[in-house]
């Protein structure tokens, strides 16, 4: 049985910074930098509740994560956000898309934001469009930063 929850103590930072020191958008990244986002980001773990982690027998299995930044007013970006290879196709991702959508401190916001480059399908599915003006965003982007830390 999946299940998200955004308590900060469960998440496996093993896990977290294995995934996201490899993954596309962060390889190389160090995990003191992973454990800086996530003590200042909301996070999302998912967590099959039927297997226990072999680290920690009491505490279950992770499998996915999301990490969203945000004021929780006006404005989030949503990045992080894998489900481990193993654990696709049991729906996962849409499980944990939904509780971070449908999250109370994530409503009313003018602007909810992230970046992909392949899953656009499944964040359509939760009202992501590419941006309607996209010669209006701009960013500082330094691809060394992770080299440095």
């Amino acid at each position: 049985m999946l299940q998200v929850s955004t308590d900060h103590s469960l998440l496996d930072l093993d896990t977290i910074h294995g995934f996201l020191s490899t993954c596309y958008w962060s390889p190389g990244i160090a995990r003191e930098r992973v454990e800086r986002a996530i003590r200042n980001s909301m996070c999302f773990g998912v967590y099959d509740i039927g297997l226990p982690r072999s680290t920690e027998p009491s505490k279950p299995s992770q499998i996915g994560f999301a990490r969203v930044v945000t004021d929780r007013a006006t404005y989030a970006y949503l990045c992080d956000v894998f489900v481990l290879e193993m654990h696709r196709r049991r729906g996962a991702s849409k499980l944990l898309m939904r509780t971070i959508v449908e999250h109370p401190d994530l409503q009313g916001l003018r602007r909810f934001c992230l970046m992909t480059r392949d899953a656009h399908g499944l964040y359509s599915q939760f009202g992501f469009t590419p941006c309607a003006d996209p010669a209006r965003y701009m960013e500082r982007l330094d691809r060394e930063s992770y080299k440095r830390s």
